[in-house]
């Protein structure tokens, strides 16, 4: 881990004045301190402010390098939940593998179609926990939004992962329309900011709504939604005096009949089943004063 400029410059000072050579050529009494001796603009301290910062910088490109090839090795090591994630976002729809490989052969194809033909964009691979299986969460992009696949799209992916698997891995792949959020939310508003409907007075837009879309934009693939983390973001919003959560709930499409199910509190936290949320409307928001 790097150290501080100012620990690598204390190490740096503290040799340089400890050094023999150093006391007899400058003539100061041992145990002088850097700082005193030396002015602001001396060469020895501007000197010894590059070389510290210098390490510094080299420390910090030393950390980033090692965290890259760590995050390289585990998404590379082949059956592990990482590498499984890794090749879900590289299925090409439409593609071909190479006989008794796991890559696809791109010799015909341009790098337009080679991207084009990169369909997943969201992925999660988690363990079951009540039986030895893979699940694999996949979402795609329709414009700028998260969308699942098409079936089309899903059995040729569940194809590929049939056979890039390791033998006797048995998976599942899920591949939902997004969880349904339905939020029941108070907003003590400035009065002065927000107008009695939550409209920006100078501005005319919602804040407290375009607060809540980018929240939800942040929240990764497979997150945990976590209600305190709304409430935080929601305070921060220009005009908005306090929030509080009435109720939040969710829902999610039931294998079974392949429509949502009933819908369920969320009174901490939850981590969406297909991963990822969708809000119906923001017509349950209430502004006080």
């Amino acid at each position: 881990m790097a150290r501080s400029k100012n620990e690598i410059k204390q190490e740096i000072t503290t040799s340089f004045m400890t050094n023999e050579a150093v006391i007899l050529k400058y003539g100061f009494e041992e145990g002088t301190q850097f700082d005193s001796y030396f002015s602001e603009v001396s060469i020895e301290k501007l000197l010894f402010e590059f070389i510290a910062y210098a390490v510094f910088l080299l420390e910090l490109m030393f950390d980033t390098h090692k965290k890259e090839i760590d995050t390289r090795l585990a998404n590379e090591k082949a059956g592990t939940l990482p590498w499984y994630r890794t090749m879900a976002l590289r299925f090409q729809y439409g593609f071909d593998l190479v006989p008794d490989h796991d890559y696809f052969d791109n010799s015909n194809a341009t790098v337009a179609e080679i991207e084009a033909s990169k369909i997943i964009k969201y992925a999660a691979v988690n363990e079951s926990e009540q039986s030895s299986r893979v699940i694999i969460k996949i979402a795609g992009e329709s414009g700028n939004t998260l969308a699942p696949l098409t079936d089309e799209q899903k059995e040729s992916f569940q194809e590929y992962i049939e056979e890039i698997r390791f033998a006797g891995v048995a998976f599942t792949v899920i591949n939902y329309l997004p969880d349904r959020l339905f939020l029941r939310l108070q907003i003590q508003r400035d009065a002065l900011v927000l107008s009695e409907n939550g409209q920006s007075i100078l501005n005319g837009n919602y804040p407290v709504i375009e607060a809540i879309q980018q929240f939800m934009k942040e929240l990764p693939f497979d997150g945990e939604f976590r209600n305190n983390n709304l409430i935080q973001k929601l305070r921060s919003v220009s005009g908005v005096k306090d929030a509080s959560i009435l109720s939040i709930q969710s829902a999610w499409i039931n294998p079974e009949t392949n429509g949502y199910g009933d819908y369920q509190p969320i009174y901490i936290s939850a981590i969406p089943v297909s991963g990822y949320y969708e809000v119906i409307d923001f017509n349950n928001i209430t502004y006080v004063v």
